[in-house]
C-alpha cells in the first residue's frame, strides 16, 4: 500500500470512526485536570510542555484530536490558529493534543496550526487514557475530539466533546472570556 493510499485509508477510517462515535469527556467541570509533561512543538521547533508551568500563566485550552494531517483536524487547528490572538487577549494558552509522535507534530504544527500555538505528543496514549479521551471505536491510543479549559487552579472549568471540528473554538472562546471576568 502506498503512502499516499494509506493516508486517505486513515481519512476515510478517522471520517467515518466520527460518524459512528459520539464523542465524550469524562472531566466534568471542577475536577482536576491531570497534570503532565510532553514533548511538542510549535513552528517546527520542539520543546517540552509543562502543564503545571503553563498555568502559572493562565488558563490552558487543552484540546484532544484523533489524527494530525486528517481532514476535521486540519481543519480545527486552522481555527484553532485563527483565533490565538483572541485566546491570548484572555490571556489563555492553548495546546493540541493527539498520538502522534514528535516528528509528524513538528510538521503540523507549521503546516496546520501556522506556527500559532504548540501541540504535544502522546505516543503512548498516557494523557489520553488520564483524561479519559480514547477513541472508544479504537481502543488504544486514538484520541476523540475533546477540549477543555483548565482553570490556573488546575480545575476544568468548560469541556466540548464533539467529533465535529465546528464549535470547539466558539466554546472555548466563551469559557475562556468568561473566566477572565
Amino acid at each position: 500500500m502506498s503512502l499516499r493510499t494509506f493516508g486517505a485509508s486513515l481519512a476515510v477510517l478517522v471520517a467515518w470512526l466520527g460518524a459512528v462515535s459520539s464523542a465524550h469527556a469524562s472531566l466534568a467541570v471542577g475536577a482536576p485536570a491531570p497534570d503532565f509533561t510532553a514533548d511538542a512543538a510549535v513552528g517546527g521547533q520542539p520543546f517540552k510542555f509543562r502543564l503545571a508551568d503553563a498555568l502559572k500563566k493562565g488558563p490552558v485550552v487543552l484540546y484532544f484530536y484523533p489524527k494530525a494531517f486528517t481532514s476535521g483536524c486540519t481543519v480545527e487547528a486552522h481555527q484553532f490558529a485563527e483565533a490565538t490572538d483572541k485566546f491570548k487577549s484572555f490571556n489563555t494558552t492553548v495546546i493540541g493534543m493527539s498520538n502522534d509522535d514528535i516528528d509528524t507534530l513538528k510538521k503540523f504544527s507549521v503546516e496546520a496550526c501556522r506556527n500559532k500555538f504548540a501541540v504535544a505528543a502522546d505516543a503512548k496514549g498516557k494523557v489520553i487514557k488520564d483524561y479519559d479521551v480514547s477513541l472508544k471505536m479504537v481502543p488504544g491510543t486514538m484520541a476523540d475530539r475533546v477540549s477543555y479549559l483548565i482553570a490556573p487552579d488546575g480545575k476544568v472549568a468548560a469541556v466540548h466533546a464533539s467529533m465535529d471540528p465546528d464549535g470547539h473554538i466558539d466554546a472555548m472562546l466563551k469559557a475562556a472570556e468568561k473566566l477572565k471576568k
